[in-house]
């Protein structure tokens, strides 16, 4: 079950580095403010906090596959501690993301899924 768990983990961390590039290095491109539903107008007022929400999702990434690398290669303990810090932040973010925007359900689940899956295999494993 912990492979189980660093898979769904790594589709997680994948998922919040693409968020990372759309957030913090293509906010204002056409096909980003599609995804997020945005005008060029609002894209540029909002472009800082875009800026700085991405690297936040970034940092998630990089800490869930360092809980991986940690867990199955140094102390399990310790990595899956990581795991757990990354992938409930990821699924608590999500949870905020629709509690603040019904609307928002679809990109809550994109965001969700994955690290809710990890966590439920951590439990198991």
């Amino acid at each position: 079950m912990l492979i189980v768990a660093y898979v769904f983990a790594g589709i997680a961390a994948l998922i919040h580095v693409y968020i990372f590039r759309l957030e913090s290095l293509a906010w204002t491109e056409p096909a980003t403010r599609k995804v997020f539903g945005t005008t060029p107008e609002t894209a540029l007022v909002t472009k800082p906090l875009a800026y700085n929400q991405g690297f936040y999702n970034l940092f998630l990434a990089i800490i869930a596959v360092v809980g991986i690398a940690v867990s199955a290669y140094g102390s399990d303990d310790v990595g899956r501690a990581l795991l757990y810090a990354a992938c409930g932040s990821m699924l608590a973010a999500s949870l905020v993301l629709v509690t603040s925007n019904a609307k928002a359900l679809r990109a809550a689940l994109v965001q969700g899924v994955a690290p809710a899956l990890a966590v439920v295999a951590l439990l198991l494993a």
